[in-house]
């Protein structure tokens, strides 16, 4: 399936995601910034309150889309050893790339959540969402916080997906829904007929306008 544009992939997903519908114990969380207007679909079909996760991906000094890793909120750092080692990417390499990416992820936090209270998913459904998976170093980077937040169930939900990644998702989360995991898999943006890049301000904007609608 080729999707229209982010939007669109969000109306899909959240048919995936219809036995959630209305549930006063579940948070729909995305992540941004392209993840947020597919969250934000997700939420509105199915009468769900909407919030943003901030993440970071660690990209190579090299190659900034390859991800080597990623950061979340809460001090959360996820490193795939498979690339570092692969490329030989040394820890002071790293670790500028980190810093560089954790000023963002600040400013971020400031932009889309100012002062608003923290993100309260104990004992909640926290439905993590995306606008597609490719290394999935972002996504776990988000799972691994927001489960130190004591969520009852952390589902993770994409409109598209690597197959092998949406699997190894599975594993390690509650519930992990991949609406499309097509083969071969060469990037996220080429399920999309439109992947502009999203704007921090479509990104406040979609807040807003999900946090008048609760």
């Amino acid at each position: 399936m080729l999707f229209k544009d982010r939007s669109d992939a969000g109306r899909v997903l959240a048919g995936a995601l219809s036995q959630y519908a209305g549930r006063a114990d579940v948070l729909v969380l995305g992540l941004p910034r392209g993840g947020v207007p597919v969250a934000f679909e997700v939420a509105r079909k199915l009468k769900l309150p909407l919030d943003v996760f901030i993440v970071r991906k660690l990209g190579t000094p090299w190659h900034k889309e390859l991800a080597m890793g990623a950061i979340a909120s809460g001090g959360v750092r996820v490193l795939n050893k498979d690339v570092i080692q692969g490329l030989q990417i040394p820890s002071w390499a790293i670790e500028n790339v980190a810093r560089e990416e954790e000023l963002e992820l600040q400013r971020r936090e400031r932009a889309f959540r100012g002062t608003s209270a923290k993100i309260d998913v104990q004992d909640k459904v926290a439905i993590l969402i995306d606008d597609g998976l490719a290394t999935g170093a972002s996504m776990r980077a988000a799972v691994r916080a927001v489960r130190a937040l004591a969520p009852k169930k952390i589902v993770v939900a994409v409109p598209v997906a690597s197959r092998f990644i949406c699997e190894q998702m599975a594993s390690e989360v509650d519930e992990a829904v991949c609406v499309e995991t097509p083969e071969p898999f060469e990037g996220v943006g080429q399920w999309y007929q439109d992947f502009a890049q999203t704007t921090d301000d479509e990104v406040r904007q979609l807040l807003a306008a999900a946090m008048h609608a609760a």
